[in-house]
């Protein structure tokens, strides 16, 4: 059993989140218990993967999306009033790391998606950033487009989206998980030879092919199943709390 402010306060530090601008608040969102057993972690809060906390009776629901974006309406009424009144009714605590855990080196998604396409040599995509929320690594042997959309269909189980440019190979690859799309261009502006993120949109169509840089779309929930995997394991072996990863396939 562990204390839920600890364990708080033990992952700011960690992901460093108090140094990121972001979109949404890092760290604990919902308050419940403060003592801590069980977390079930997922990659958006959504009323499923809370119904799965509340099935497992786990005290913490552990996420990458949380709530309170900017923007967002401040009433807490429909979907996102439901959502919160189930998580304070079972007394489950919220909490979600967005851009710090796309970034940490070792816990984050970039990372993770690194070592699982075998990218080395990691490296800023944007060198201006403290905390750099994209990466560029290197394939170890060259690969052509089509040989490289194979390897992330078959490490995501995800239907690839590839926006072609004249490359014949494919050894420098810019990358960021979720729907960082537009950084295609400081992929570019890198030399990369191809870019990988989660969504695609209807200009990065000619993006890609006027840029020079092979685009490949792997899914939003798709890039980003690994970081709160990763950090919920690094709770588990720091605290001794039982974890347990909720997956919901997203096709987006």
């Amino acid at each position: 059993m562990a204390n839920l402010h600890d364990i708080v306060q033990w992952c700011n530090q960690t992901l460093k989140a108090n140094e990121f601008k972001d979109y949404a608040p890092n760290g604990l969102q919902i308050e419940g218990t403060s003592e801590i057993k069980k977390i079930v972690c997922a990659v958006t809060a959504s009323e499923d993967a809370i119904d799965a906390a509340i099935a497992q009776q786990a005290d913490v629901l552990l996420v990458h999306h949380g709530y309170f974006w900017k923007g967002e309406p401040y009433p807490i009424t429909g979907m996102r009033g439901n959502r919160i009144k189930k998580l304070i009714q079972h007394n489950i605590s919220l909490i979600a790391y967005h851009l710090p855990l796309d970034a940490h080196p070792v816990l984050g998604n970039n990372a993770a998606i690194a070592d699982l396409i075998g990218l080395k040599n990691l490296e800023a995509l944007d060198s201006s950033e403290k905390y750099p929320i994209g990466n560029i690594a290197y394939l170890e042997h060259a690969l052509s487009p089509e040989q490289f959309k194979t390897k992330l269909q078959t490490i995501f189980d995800f239907n690839v989206v590839h926006l072609p440019s004249d490359k014949p190979q494919i050894k420098k690859v810019g990358f960021c998980t979720g729907g960082a799309q537009d950084f295609i261009n400081k992929a570019a502006q890198e030399n990369c030879d191809a870019y990988i993120s989660g969504e695609v949109s209807e200009r990065t169509f000619y993006e890609a092919k006027e840029l020079g840089v092979h685009y490949f779309a792997c899914g939003h929930h798709a890039t980003e199943r690994y970081g709160v995997q990763r950090l919920a394991q690094a709770i588990a072996d720091q605290f001794a709390v039982e974890t347990i990863y909720f997956e919901l396939n997203n096709p987006i």
